[in-house]
């Protein structure tokens, strides 16, 4: 089961305000996001010809004032280094971390004599110490959330891995069963909202261009002002702000997949005018299963998935709009 957990160094009772933890774990999460992102290609190329890499992990010795990192290996820290962030491995600590100590899809190692100064972020993992490891600085915090451990590793180990779908009976009957839910959720949404999916259909018929824009420019906006409200603004603002982000964000994937959904069937029934017979359910199914089967392709399916998102905040973001345009009235407006 996953858990969280957050504790001072010293093992004392843990005190820290929500607004520091979520600045604190926010600035983290992306620098690992980063490095996973520039690391990723490179280091697994490096280590697609070799047999095992896995075997023996990265051992840092003497002192650097650098950051000490592994993907897809384990760390061992025997001098002094600024700090060490293992991907898709464990971070063992015999010397001294004078900054923060990361590990996705790996544990935290402190054996005994070692130190470290900064914080500590476990994610797929646990945080192990040996029994005369020292108190670490009573400022720091640990973060850890225990779960996937397995998953986090092989995903680290081989990011490749994520693009390239395994075609086994388990997905593919995961497969099936995300077409017949987004078809219910999509035949349930048009029922009760038949105008909102109508209006929707014909915003994105006509001006298909104006929203993949404004999705695009919104997406950035909130990629942009929920990191700098969690770090700039009052914690109370903060919240909110980032509650009112998640909220458009779900409602938008939720309508703006079922109005792509129905969008694509109609446009599939045009074009095979024999299926369906202009059916609402028939068109609902095609376009989910068209779009359902698309995002399960390797290597597409990132793609996908992100103008499927773009597109739906775009939706969301002109839904006042008004609908019956002509596109000589849209150039007027």
């Amino acid at each position: 089961m996953s858990i969280l957990t957050a504790s001072m160094a010293n093992e004392r009772v843990f005190i820290l305000s929500p607004r520091l933890l979520y600045r604190q774990v926010l600035l983290k999460a992306a620098l690992l996001v980063v490095c996973v992102l520039i690391l990723g290609g490179a280091v697994h190329a490096e280590q697609a010809g070799e047999a095992n890499p896995t075997d023996t992990p990265v051992i840092v010795e003497g002192v650097s004032d650098a950051t000490a990192y592994s993907l897809g290996r384990s760390l061992r820290i025997n001098g002094t280094v600024k700090g060490a962030i293992a991907l898709g491995g464990d971070v063992i600590v015999q010397g001294v971390v004078e900054g923060d100590v990361a590990a996705i899809g790996g544990s935290v190692i402190q054996l005994d004599g070692s130190r470290i100064d900064g914080d500590v972020i476990v994610v797929g993992g646990t945080d192990n110490r040996g029994n005369r490891a020292p108190g670490r600085n009573p400022s720091s915090t640990t973060v850890m959330y225990a779960g996937y451990e397995q998953e986090l590793r092989n995903m680290m180990r081989d990011p490749s891995g994520l693009l390239r779908p395994n075609w086994s009976t388990s997905y593919i009957g995961l497969r099936l069963l995300a077409i017949l839910f987004w078809f219910i959720v999509s035949l349930a949404l048009t029922a009760a909202t038949p105008g909102t999916i109508s209006r929707g259909i014909t915003r994105l018929q006509l001006t298909l261009g104006r929203v993949a824009i404004i999705g695009v420019i919104g997406a950035v906006v909130i990629g942009a002002v929920v990191p700098f409200s969690l770090r700039y603004l009052p914690f109370t603002l903060a919240v909110l702000v980032g509650l009112m982000a998640l909220l458009l964000i779900l409602i938008a994937g939720l309508f703006g997949r079922v109005i792509i959904y129905a969008a694509t069937g109609r446009w599939l029934q045009r074009k095979f005018s024999k299926v369906g017979h202009n059916s609402e359910a028939v068109a609902l199914l095609l376009g989910t299963t068209f779009w359902i089967v698309l995002s399960s392709l390797p290597y597409v399916w990132p793609i996908v998935v992100a103008v499927v998102l773009v597109t739906s905040l775009g939706l969301a973001l002109t839904a006042r709009y008004r609908v019956g345009w002509s596109r000589g009235q849209e150039a007027k407006t």
